[in-house]
């Protein structure tokens, strides 16, 4: 556990990763460039039969604003009874933290490789992007809610076959990050000796 906190180790990257959430990051988050770079470093995850299953759509800051009247029109086409609120929560969802990468499950099928391992993969790559960002200073913050799984928005982001994995927002915390509890050890791991 030493090496848990002494932060110029790599693990202490794990251990100190800690979730932000989106709608209290600001500026500065990661540019083109570094949004490229972060998808490289993301890339780097177990993936059987090199079949990369998974694809990132990078909404620029310019095209947030559309990107919230798509949510907004979409949600209040499934549900026309919303109210304002529930509208409003969407735009500040699209428009919430300098930098958000929608990550996409892309499965190769058919394939020998099991779905449930593409699956897993794209689980990874979006943890690895995670990892990026805390490596170069940012926050991010892992979405899904109702735009990961709305027709029309899967519509706009993703190609048949495709799922949304998630909704990664990345910035800089507007103050310190609070722990929270995490799970024991002794809670989560089994011996098995035959």
């Amino acid at each position: 556990m030493d090496a848990f906190n002494d932060l110029s180790t790599p693990l202490s990257l794990i251990a100190t990763r800690r979730s932000g959430k989106a709608r209290d990051m600001v500026a500065p988050g990661p540019d083109a460039e570094g949004v490229r770079e972060l998808v490289a470093l993301a890339s780097r995850v177990p993936d059987h039969g090199k079949l990369a299953p998974w694809r990132f759509v990078h909404i620029l800051a310019e095209a947030r604003d559309a990107f919230a009247d798509l949510l907004e029109a979409a949600y209040r086409a499934e549900k026309p009874d919303a109210g304002r609120l529930e509208a409003q929560a969407m735009r500040a969802f699209a428009t919430q933290a300098p930098a958000l990468i929608v990550v996409l499950s892309r499965p190769v099928q058919p394939s020998h490789i099991p779905l449930w391992e593409q699956e897993l993969s794209a689980g990874a790559v979006t943890q690895n992007l995670m990892l990026a960002a805390h490596a170069k200073g940012y926050v991010a913050n892992w979405l899904t809610g109702w735009p990961a799984f709305s027709p029309a928005v899967h519509a706009a982001l993703a190609e048949p076959g495709e799922r949304i994995a998630g909704f990664v927002f990345i910035g800089s915390p507007a103050k310190p990050l609070d722990e929270r509890p995490r799970p024991l050890v002794d809670d989560l791991l089994r011996t098995w000796n035959g």
